[in-house]
């Protein structure tokens, strides 16, 4: 077989995996600011700066840290990613949560009620959140398209195959579908971490 037809073979295949499974993303701590809390801990008028856009569209990596301080320990240089929020929110993997002496709930972003607070602290300014402090439950951002190809619907939990390094199989992977969304599977360190996780590892959804 001549080289082309091997390269052809290639793409060919590539294209079939594509299709068949789904991009996985791992997903550090980091915080959500409102726009009140923006400005208490950097300043009156102070705005977030754009340093990376993410994945998913209209997110973004910002330049601006902060610390998480909790009963037992603390947390530095937190991301914060933008844009700002109507409320904060902080998502930690249950590991961080040891680290601070709080457990977190495991919570679809956004969903805060109930949740416990934490303290957020740049230099001298300090913010003591009452609510949003979650370990981000595995979750599949999608495409309306996206989900008509694969048969699922927002809200339905699926198991994804991952194909990392040590493959395993997670289970009860909420579907979140919209417009918005570009299609990804997001998981924490935590999950990283024990599948051997490494960028451009993808999932099959399981029927």
């Amino acid at each position: 077989m001549s080289a082309i037809s091997m390269i052809s073979l290639e793409r060919l295949a590539d294209r079939i995996v594509s299709r068949l499974t789904v991009e996985m993303e791992a997903s550090g701590r980091h915080v959500h600011l409102s726009r009140d809390h923006v400005e208490a801990l950097f300043g009156p008028g102070y705005r977030l700066n754009r340093v990376k856009d993410l994945s998913q569209p209209g997110q973004f990596v910002c330049a601006e840290r902060v610390t998480l301080e909790g009963p037992r320990g603390i947390l530095q240089n937190v991301v914060v990613l933008g844009p700002e929020r109507p409320e904060s929110q902080v998502e930690i993997s249950l590991t961080d949560g040891v680290a601070l002496g709080i457990t977190p709930p495991v919570r679809l972003s956004g969903d805060i009620e109930g949740t416990p607070g934490v303290t957020l602290r740049h230099g001298d300014r300090a913010v003591v959140l009452d609510r949003g402090l979650m370990a981000a439950k595995r979750h599949i951002h999608m495409t309306p398209a996206d989900a008509a190809r694969f048969g699922v619907a927002n809200g339905q939990a699926v198991r994804l195959q991952a194909f990392t390094a040590r493959p395993v199989v997670f289970e009860e992977v909420e579907v979140r579908v919209s417009p918005k969304f570009s299609t990804a599977v997001h998981i924490d360190y935590d999950e990283a971490n024990a599948c051997g996780f490494k960028k451009g590892d993808r999932g099959l959804i399981l029927p």
